[in-house]
C-alpha cells in the first residue's frame, strides 16, 4: 500500500504537454497581448501627463583648481575628478540661493522644491562639460528656466570656486515633442508583461491542473484500465442528465425538454455511444471468462455528474441484448435517477423493501425497449429515507444480493458517488467488481486515486475505467475514432441501402393498396 500512495504523489511535468496546452491557446496569448498593448498606449496617452526637457551644456576650465585649503590640479583625462567637480556643482546648482535666484529670473509661478525637482545634471562621457537639464509639462516653461541656469549658474561657479570658470557651451532651445511619456514603448513594455503573464497563467494551470482531460490524465490517478471511451451523447445531459449533490445540482430540464431530448438508453443513441457501451460489455464479459455464476457489478464514480447512471443503463441494456437476464438496481437512495431515465415508478423500491414498508415481489419492475425488443428488470430507488446506508449495510441487503445471484445472469448496481457520501462503500464489498465512471472535464484524478483507495481498503475488485463524454479527442472508441466508420451507423435510416429500402417498403406497401383496392 505505501509503493501505491508513493506512486499518486509523484509530481511529474510534462514538457510536451505544456508546449501543447501553450500552443492550444497561442489565441489567447495573442489577444491579450494586442489589448493590452491597446490598453497601454491609450491609458499612457490620456492619463500620463507629457513631459518637455529643454537643456543647456557647461564647459568648466578647471587647470588650476582650488577649494577652500584643498588645491587640485586636474587634467581633462582625469574621470574621477571630472566627476567630483560635477557632482560639486550640481550641489551649488540645487541651493536654495541659486534656484530662487532661477526662479526670479525666468519668472516662473514656481516653489524653491518644484523647480529643484525639475532640474537634473550630469556630466558629458566623463568630460568637463556637463549638461543641465529641466523637465516641465510646459516646453516654453522648460526653456525659460534653462535659460536663466545657463545665465546664473557661470557666475554662481566662479564666485564659490576659486581658480575655475564655467562658460556656455550650447543654450537650450524650446523642446517640440514631448520626451515622456513614450506611448509605443509602453505599449510594447505591456504587451510583453501580459503575454509573460498569460504565459504563466497557462503553464501553471496546466502543472496543478488536476481535471480529467484526456485518458493519460486518468492514468495519474489510477493504475487500471480505461474500458472504453463513451462520447458525448447529447448537450443536454450536461444540463439534465448529469445531476449533482448539494452546490454540484443542476436544474433538471421540464417534461417538455426530456420528450425532445436525444434517447440517453437503448439502441437509438448515436453509433459511437453504442459501440463503446458494446465494447465495455465485452470487457466486462472478458473480465469473468470461464465462469458461469452470476456476477453482481458496481458502478460508481467520484463525484456526481459523471454519468454512473447513464452508464449503468446502458450497461444493463447491452448485457441484455445478447439474451442475458439482467437486473438493474438503483442504490443511489439520496438523488437516484434510474425512474426518470427509464421511465418506471420511483416507489416501492429499494428502501421501501429494505425498510420492511413492502415485500420483495413487488420492487421489480420490466424495462421493455419497444422499438428494440429487448427487455431487463429494474429495481427504482423507493422512497428516500433518512439512513440510506444503514438500509445498503444491513444484514437484509446482503441476503437480497445472495438470492438474486440465483435468478440472473448479471445484478448492476447504480451506487452513489465515493467522494460525497460513503453509501457505495457499504455495498461495494459485496460486489464482484467496480466499474468508475469519469467524466471529461467533470472529473480529477485526485478524487478518482481516493475512490480507488477507499474501494482496494475494503477488498473490492475494480474492473477499470469508463471514460465518459469525451468531447472526440480521446482514444479508444471516441467520437473521432468512429468518424470513418461511424456512417456505418446510418444504414437503415439514412444511407444509400437504407434509402432503397424505404423506397422499397413504400413500393410494396402501395402495391398492396392497389391489389386491395381492385379486389373490392
Amino acid at each position: 500500500m505505501e509503493e501505491k500512495t508513493a506512486h499518486h504523489d509523484v509530481f511529474e511535468i510534462d514538457l510536451q504537454r505544456l508546449v501543447s496546452a501553450v500552443w492550444n491557446r497561442i489565441w489567447l496569448v495573442v489577444i491579450v497581448g494586442v489589448v493590452a498593448a491597446v490598453i497601454t498606449y491609450a491609458a499612457t496617452a490620456m492619463l500620463v501627463t507629457p513631459l518637455y526637457q529643454a537643456s543647456a551644456k557647461f564647459y568648466v576650465n578647471n587647470n588650476s583648481l582650488s577649494v577652500g585649503d584643498t588645491s587640485l590640479s586636474i587634467s581633462s583625462s582625469d574621470i574621477v575628478a571630472s566627476k567630483s567637480l560635477v557632482d560639486s556643482y550640481i550641489v551649488i546648482l540645487t541651493t536654495r540661493e541659486t534656484i530662487n535666484d532661477v526662479i526670479d529670473f525666468s519668472g516662473v509661478d514656481r516653489t524653491y522644491s518644484q523647480v529643484k525637482g525639475m532640474i537634473s545634471a550630469t556630466d558629458v562621457n566623463s568630460t568637463e562639460i556637463f549638461q543641465v537639464t529641466v523637465t516641465s509639462p510646459d516646453p516654453t516653461e522648460a526653456k525659460q528656466i534653462a535659460d536663466a541656469i545657463a545665465y546664473i549658474l557661470p557666475g554662481r561657479i566662479s564666485g564659490i570656486i576659486e581658480g575655475t570658470s564655467a562658460k556656455v557651451v550650447e543654450y537650450a532651445v524650446e523642446p517640440s515633442s514631448q520626451s515622456s511619456p513614450n506611448c509605443v514603448k509602453n505599449a510594447a513594455l505591456g504587451c510583453m508583461i501580459a503575454v509573460c503573464l498569460t504565459l504563466l497563467g497557462i503553464v501553471l494551470r496546466e502543472m496543478f491542473d488536476v481535471i480529467i482531460r484526456t485518458e493519460e490524465d486518468i492514468a495519474k490517478g489510477c493504475k487500471y484500465p480505461v474500458l472504453a471511451a463513451v462520447p458525448n451523447i447529447s448537450s443536454a445531459s450536461r444540463g439534465g442528465y448529469y445531476s449533482g449533490y448539494g452546490n454540484r445540482k443542476k436544474k433538471r430540464p421540464m417534461p417538455s425538454q426530456k420528450k425532445s431530448a436525444r434517447p440517453m438508453v437503448g439502441g437509438d443513441i448515436p453509433f459511437a455511444a453504442s459501440e463503446a457501451y458494446k465494447l465495455l460489455r465485452t470487457k466486462v464479459l472478458f473480465s469473468f471468462a470461464g465462469d458461469s455464476a452470476c456476477r453482481v457489478i458496481g458502478v460508481s464514480s467520484a463525484l456526481a455528474g459523471e454519468g454512473k447512471s447513464l452508464t449503468a443503463s446502458n450497461l444493463a441494456y447491452s448485457l441484455a441484448e445478447m439474451g442475458r437476464q439482467v437486473l438493474l438496481i438503483d442504490c443511489d437512495m439520496r438523488r437516484p435517477s434510474l425512474d426518470q431515465k427509464l421511465s418506471v415508478q420511483k416507489t416501492p423500491g429499494l428502501a421501501d423493501y429494505l425498510s420492511g414498508q413492502c415485500g420483495s415481489e413487488e420492487i421489480f419492475q420490466i424495462c421493455r425497449m419497444s422499438e428494440q425488443g429487448v427487455t431487463f428488470r429494474v429495481v427504482s430507488a423507493g422512497s428516500t429515507p433518512p439512513n440510506p446506508i444503514e438500509l445498503l449495510s444491513s444484514g437484509k441487503m446482503n441476503r437480497l444480493l445472495a438470492t438474486l445471484r440465483s435468478t440472473y445472469d448479471y445484478v448492476i448496481l447504480d451506487l452513489p458517488p465515493v467522494v460525497e457520501v460513503s453509501d457505495a462503500m457499504a455495498v461495494g464489498k459485496e460486489t464482484d467488481g467496480i466499474l468508475l465512471v469519469a467524466r471529461e472535464n467533470h472529473g480529477n484524478h485526485v478524487d478518482l486515486a481516493a475512490v480507488i483507495r477507499e474501494f482496494e481498503f475494503v477488498g473490492t475488485k475494480i474492473l477499470g475505467v469508463v471514460y465518459n463524454c469525451t468531447q472526440g479527442h480521446a482514444g479508444g472508441y471516441g467520437a473521432k475514432r468512429y468518424g470513418r466508420y461511424g456512417r456505418y451507423g446510418r444504414y437503415g435510416r439514412y444511407g444509400r441501402y437504407g434509402r432503397q429500402y424505404r423506397y422499397y417498403k413504400s413500393y410494396e406497401k402501395a402495391k398492396a393498396a392497389a391489389d386491395e383496392s381492385k379486389r373490392h
